[in-house]
């Protein structure tokens, strides 16, 4: 009986380990996201990682919706799994479409001499290609009008930074003229408030 329940517990604890296989991911194209250190937004971020780069995924946590990765300058940290994808990124993707879609051409105007049947399934490949690199293009758009808006936000809000640290260091110099002028003040009447001893007479004239 007792064998019985270690096994049942030993296969629950297997059960809910997380899966620790590393497997290859590709951060979305979304400009970057941030890394953390922990498997949700209330944990420190711990830099970021941009759209395109290639992880190692390490852990799924399934409730908070985060996936523990390691990047190629070897951080390991937790970002929003939704970011994390299997598809390659824009910047490996678009070159290859155009590499594909040059030789296509390059194969389309040798299959004019060969034959129709050819040619239509040449042309429709073609056809498949533009529209691709029409979507890629799109998205490329997209991705500057969102960084354009991203450094817009980072310089806002370093420059909200840059007000609170003078801000801060205005109060700490009114504090220190504050204790300094109190001090001053307490010297002068510290004096005048201790009864001054009177010198004995020594009764010499």
């Amino acid at each position: 009986m007792k064998q019985l329940i270690s096994l049942l517990l030993f296969a629950c604890a297997m059960a809910t380990m997380p899966a620790q296989a590393q497997q290859t991911r590709y951060i979305s194209d979304n400009l970057f996201t941030y890394m953390h250190n922990g498997p949700s937004t209330q944990y420190r971020i711990m830099g970021s990682v941009n759209a395109g780069t290639k992880v190692d995924l390490l852990e799924t946590n399934s409730s908070t919706g985060f996936s523990k990765i390691r990047d190629n300058r070897g951080r390991t940290g937790w970002v929003n799994s939704d970011f994390v994808s299997t598809q390659v990124g824009l910047k490996v993707r678009f070159p290859a479409l155009e590499k594909e879609l040059t030789e296509v051409k390059s194969q389309l105007e040798e299959a004019l001499e060969s034959g129709d049947e050819k040619t239509a399934s040449l042309q429709n490949s073609l056809k498949l290609r533009n529209e691709q690199i029409t979507d890629l293009e799109t998205q490329n758009g997209q991705l500057n009008e969102q960084l354009m808006s991203s450094q817009a936000e980072i310089r806002e809000l370093r420059a909200r930074l840059d007000t609170q640290k003078d801000d801060l260091l205005m109060r700490w110099f009114t504090y220190g003229g504050m204790v300094a002028g109190g001090g001053l003040l307490f010297g002068l009447v510290l004096p005048h408030l201790i009864p001054r001893r009177r010198k004995r007479n020594n009764g010499w004239a």
